[in-house]
C-alpha cells in the first residue's frame, strides 16, 4: 500500500511588515516545518490572503520566508491578494504557477483554483466558465484513473457570488466524490462532513480571532482524511493517525471499524522514533512497524468493540506523544447531511483538535476578512 499524501496548511498570512507578530510567527512556523517535519511533508499550502494589501513589499516578505522550505509550496489567491485590482504583484513576487493548476501527488489529484481574479475584487468570488470546465475535466480524469481528488480554494462553495456557480461546483464535488475541499478565509478552524466530502478551513495565521497561532497537518490515505491542528508553541514529537478515520471524518455509509484492520500513522519530530505502539481504549499496547522508506508506521489490530484508537510514539530522548481518535460516535449521534456547500454540515467543536466551534471570524461576524 502506498504512502498517504501529507501536507501542511498555513492559514491566511495577511502579511504587512517584517516587525509584525504574524511575520515573526510565519518564520517560526516555517523553521518548525523544516526542522521537525523534514521528509514527512509532500508540500506546504497557502490558501490565499497572503499579502494583506497585495503590495510588493508584503509579497517580498512572504517569498523570503518561503525560501527556507525544501518542499514544494502551492499558493492560491484570496480577496486581499486582489486589493490592488489585479494579481500582477501576486504572480511577480511569489513566482508561483498560474492558476488553476493540477498536481499529481501519491496518486491523488490536487486541484488549486482561483476564485478571486474573475470578480471585481474583495469578496466577489467567482469560478468562471472556463475554470469550471477545466475543473470538470480534471475531476473526470481523476475519477477515470480511480484517483482521489482534493480541491484547494479560498472559500466554501456557498461563498461564491453566483448561486448557479455554487450549484455547479457542489454538483461536481458530489459527482466525482471529491475527498477534501481545503480552504482559508474563515479565520477559524472548522471541519464539515456532508457524508461524501470533508470541507476543512484553517484559522488565519495573520488575523487571529480565537485560539493560539499554528498550522494544520493534513493527510489523505486511500481516501481517508485526517486533520490535526498544531499550535506553534506545542513541542514535538507529534503523531497523526492517517487510517482509519475518526468517526467525525468518516465519509461513507460502511459500518464503523470492526475486526482486524490496518492502523497507519505518521510521526513528526526531528528526533528518531524509539518506539511506536497502538492500543484500543488504552488497554493493551501493540508494536507498530516502520515501512521501508521510514515514513509510515503500521500494525494490524483487532478493534472489535473499541471506542477509541490510540497511537503513542516515544522519541530517542524518551519524550512521548499520542494521537487518539474516536472510532464510533456517542449514542444518539445523527450527523447533519445538508451538502449545500456551506458550514451546515459542520462537525461542531472538537477542542482537543483545535476546533472551538465559536466561529470567531469574518464569515459569521460580518468583519472584514
Amino acid at each position: 500500500m502506498s504512502n498517504p499524501l501529507v501536507y501542511a496548511h498555513l492559514g491566511d498570512l495577511h502579511i504587512t511588515n517584517a516587525k509584525e507578530q504574524n511575520y515573526i510567527d510565519l518564520l517560526s512556523i516555517i523553521a518548525q516545518l523544516e526542522t521537525e517535519c523534514a521528509g514527512k511533508l509532500d508540500f506546504v499550502y497557502l490558501p490565499g490572503d497572503n499579502a494583506d494589501n497585495g503590495k510588493p513589499h508584503q509579497y517580498r516578505l512572504v517569498a523570503t520566508a518561503l525560501k527556507m522550505l525544501s518542499v514544494p509550496v502551492h499558493i492560491i489567491t484570496g480577496d486581499h491578494d486582489m486589493e490592488p485590482g489585479g494579481l500582477n504583484n501576486f504572480y511577480r513576487y511569489l513566482t508561483t504557477e498560474k492558476l488553476p493548476k493540477a498536481v499529481q501527488t501519491k496518486n491523488i489529484t490536487c486541484l488549486f483554483i482561483d476564485i478571486c481574479s474573475i470578480g471585481t475584487g474583495g469578496p466577489d468570488f467567482n469560478v468562471g466558465h472556463a475554470q469550471m470546465n477545466w475543473l470538470q475535466d480534471q475531476l473526470k480524469l481523476a475519477h477515470s484513473n480511480n484517483h482521489p481528488a482534493i480541491i484547494f480554494t479560498h472559500t466554501y462553495p456557498a461563498d461564491l457570488t453566483c448561486t448557479e456557480e455554487t450549484q455547479q461546483l457542489n454538483s461536481l464535488i458530489a459527482e466525482y466524490n471529491v475527498a477534501l475541499v481545503d480552504m482559508g478565509h474563515t479565520h477559524y478552524n472548522e471541519l464539515s462532513n456532508n457524508g461524501k466530502t470533508i470541507f476543512a478551513a484553517t484559522r488565519s495565521t495573520g488575523q487571529i480571532e480565537e485560539g493560539p497561532v499554528g498550522y494544520t497537518l493534513v493527510s489523505v490515505d486511500q481516501g481517508v482524511v485526517s486533520w490535526r491542528f498544531k499550535p506553534l508553541h506545542e513541542a514535538f514529537p507529534l503523531v497523526m493517525i492517517t487510517s482509519p478515520a475518526d468517526y467525525r471524518l468518516k465519509t461513507d455509509e460502511s459500518p464503523f471499524p470492526n475486526g482486524v484492520i490496518e492502523i497507519r500513522a505518521v510521526v513528526f519530530g526531528h528526533r528518531a522514533e524509539h518506539q511506536v505502539v497502538c492500543s484500543t481504549d488504552g488497554m493493551q499496547w501493540h508494536a507498530m512497524m516502520l515501512n521501508a522508506d521510514g515514513k509510515i508506521w503500521s500494525a494490524k489490530l483487532d478493534v472489535s468493540g473499541a471506542a477509541t484508537l490510540i497511537v503513542k510514539a516515544t522519541d530517542d530522548n524518551g519524550k512521548p506523544a499520542t494521537h487518539t481518535i474516536d472510532l464510533v460516535p456517542p449514542a444518539g449521534y445523527q450527523p447533519v447531511r445538508v451538502a449545500d456547500g456551506t458550514d451546515a454540515d459542520s462537525i461542531g467543536a472538537w477542542p482537543q483538535n483545535g476546533i472551538f466551534g465559536t466561529q470567531l471570524g469574518p464569515n459569521r461576524n460580518g468583519k472584514p476578512s
